[in-house]
This record gives C-alpha cells, sequence and structure tokens, in this order.
C-alpha cells in the first residue's frame, strides 16, 4: 500500500503542478524518493502484471491488415537492431568490467539491453551481483522514461497529449469483453508457454489475431491505459525500495553512466535511419530507445507514434538478446565459477577483485 500511496501523491503532485506525464512520471519520481530516502515498498506485483496486459492489447489491436501490408518497409531498420545490440554490448562490457570493476557475469548481463526481468534471471544463473544487476537495469529504464518524454517534446516537437484511446462509453461491450479475454487469456496461455514477456506477448499476440478477424476495432479505453501508466511508473520508482549509500555511489550511478553511452548509440542509430528514409524522427528514437516494452510501448501512445514500427524493433531487440545472450555467456570466460543462485550478492571488495 506504501507504494501506491506514493505513487497516488506523486500523480496529484504533478497534476496539481502542471507538469508533464503525471501519471507515469509523478509516480515515478514520488516512489524514486522513498526509495532513495530509505523508505521500503513493496513491489508492484500482480497488478503490475495486469496491467500490462493492457498494453499488449493496445499494441495488438493496432495490428491491423493495413500494417501486414507495411511489414517489408520495416524489414531494413529491423535489420539493424541487432547490429545496435553488437554495439552496447561491445562498449558496454569492458565499460561495467572494466571501469566499474565489476565481476564477469555482472558486467555482461549489465550491458545487455534486454528486458529487466530477464536480464536478472540470466543473470542469477550466470551467477551475477542480482541486487546489482537489478538496479543498473532499474536506471536504464528510469533515465530513458524520464528524459525521452522532454526530449521529443521539445527538439522533435511532439506533444505529450496524445489521444490514448477511446472512453468507455463509446467501445462496444462486446469488443470490451474480447478484450479482456484476451488480456487475460493471452497472458496466461504465453506464461504456461514460458514466452518472455508473457504479459505483453500473450495479449498482443491474441489482440492481433482478434483484429486482423476485425472483431477489435479498438484500442482499449483511455482509462485502463492511463491506469497503466500510473503502475508502470510505480513499479519502476518502487525498485530502488531500500537503496544503499554504497549502492547509490557504485551501482546506481554506474547505470546513470551507461546512459549516456546508449544514449550516443541509440542516436547514432536514429540518426542512420532517419537518414536512410526508413522512419520518421520520433518513431526511429523511439524505436532505438533500449527501455522497456511497456514503458516504449506507453510512451509511444502518449506521443502518437507509429505504434505497430515501435513495437516491432523492441520485440526484435528483446529476441536477439534473449536468444542471443546466454550462447555469448558460455562462450566468455569469466575467471571463476558461478556462484551458486542463492548465494549472497558478491560485495564490492569481491567484484573488484576480478582480473
Amino acid at each position: 500500500m506504501r507504494t501506491f500511496a506514493a505513487g497516488a501523491a506523486g500523480a496529484a503532485g504533478f497534476l496539481l503542478l502542471g507538469l508533464p506525464l503525471p501519471l507515469l512520471l509523478g509516480p515515478l519520481f514520488a516512489c524514486l524518493a522513498v526509495g532513495l530516502a530509505g523508505g521500503r515498498m513493496g513491489p508492484v506485483g500482480l497488478i503490475g502484471t495486469v496491467m500490462r496486459t493492457i498494453l499488449g492489447v493496445a499494441v495488438g489491436a493496432s495490428i491491423t491488415p493495413d500494417l501486414i501490408a507495411r511489414l517489408p518497409d520495416m524489414v531494413l531498420s529491423a535489420a539493424l537492431v541487432p547490429v545496435f545490440i553488437l554495439v552496447i554490448g561491445l562498449v558496454g562490457y569492458p565499460f561495467f568490467r572494466r571501469i566499474c570493476g565489476f565481476d564477469g557475469p555482472t558486467a555482461f548481463y549489465c550491458a545487455m539491453p534486454g528486458g529487466f526481468q530477464d536480464m536478472v534471471v540470466f543473470g542469477e544463473e550466470a551467477g551475477a551481483d542480482i541486487r546489482a544487476l537489478s538496479l543498473v537495469h532499474a536506471t536504464r529504464i528510469l533515465v530513458i522514461v524520464t528524459v525521452l518524454p522532454f526530449l521529443i517534446s521539445q527538439f522533435y516537437g511532439r506533444s505529450l497529449d496524445g489521444s490514448l484511446g477511446a472512453s468507455v462509453a463509446e467501445i462496444p461491450v462486446p469488443e470490451l469483453l474480447l478484450m479482456v479475454v484476451a488480456a487475460i487469456g493471452g497472458w496466461q496461455i504465453a506464461k504456461r508457454l514460458r514466452l518472455f514477456g508473457a504479459s505483453i506477448i500473450g495479449p498482443m499476440v491474441f489482440t492481433a489475431a482478434l483484429s486482423l478477424a476485425g472483431l477489435i476495432t479498438h484500442r482499449p479505453p483511455a482509462l485502463a491505459i492511463m491506469a497503466a501508466q500510473f503502475f508502470i511508473g510505480c513499479s519502476v520508482g518502487a525498485k530502488y525500495s531500500g537503496v544503499t549509500a554504497r549502492e547509490l555511489k557504485v551501482d546506481v550511478l554506474a547505470g546513470v553512466a551507461f546512459c549516456l553511452i546508449l544514449a550516443v548509440i541509440s542516436l547514432v542509430f536514429a540518426e542512420l535511419v532517419i537518414l536512410l528514409g526508413l522512419a520518421p524522427d520520433v518513431e526511429a528514437l523511439l524505436s532505438f530507445a533500449p527501455g522497456g516494452q511497456g514503458e516504449m510501448a506507453v510512451l509511444a501512445l502518449i506521443v502518437g507514434a507509429d505504434l505497430p514500427f515501435v513495437v516491432t524493433h523492441h520485440l526484435v531487440r528483446i529476441v536477439t538478446v534473449i536468444l542471443g545472450a546466454p550462447i555469448i555467456a558460455r562462450w566468455l570466460d569469466w575467471g571463476r565459477p558461478p556462484r551458486a543462485p542463492d548465494a549472497s550478492p558478491a560485495s564490492e571488495t569481491e567484484r573488484k577483485a576480478q582480473p
């Protein structure tokens, strides 16, 4: 409850001050402040996962026959995504290993721009410092979600008040019921199949099938997408619960510095896509901003970007990292056997002791 109370206070504060994205950034910064102040907050949990299914339905509803006809136009820009990941890895791994002093598994999975949960699971299996890994990826998402809206607004002139969807009253009841079935059913099926990002991918695929069949013609109600913003903001901020001064100095600072590196790489690839005429500026930027699937879907909706185009590129990124990272990890020599998954996190001294 403390997490949601802090989030609600943050959202209210942003609304009263007229600040942008109050339902996303308000909860995010409020929960972040509580966490940095030493307050303990629980994870968003099941309700946060359910909220992400709404984003899966929103993406799936955007997959129409017209989009299918456009897929060949996305091939060239999507083909740049694996190269993008390779460049990040080649720069990020030495950065975390040599400059930050992290051990091999921690450095490798900190550098991989994959999904938060997937990288933590893979890192744990490899014997990484899970707390450091979690804070670095939480910082990556935090910085991207915070900076991108202002960058898009100030430098690209896009409004942050894009239409999120129709009101509940405007959507036929049978269609709303189909959305609920697609959200919950798609999530549970994907979960049973152990698919990555099941809460988004499952509903997206289920809804896309219904959209292509002409049974769903709307996105989820605007109110539902607003609720998803709130819980995503709470979820990102709450990851800093109980952060220590050492973690703030070492792990969070390393995450911030890595975000500067990511910004340069992302801007280079986005500019390349723009110069090649493969996508408009904002779509290119959002497609090569290595944030979470849910967070990028929300931002694409808020700024009125081409949602299917953006999500397609992030799916390619996540799939590439999930399939490729474990293979490369087995090939690398960490210089020590991995810790058992239930072992305590390595201390800073242990991490820096590795050559």
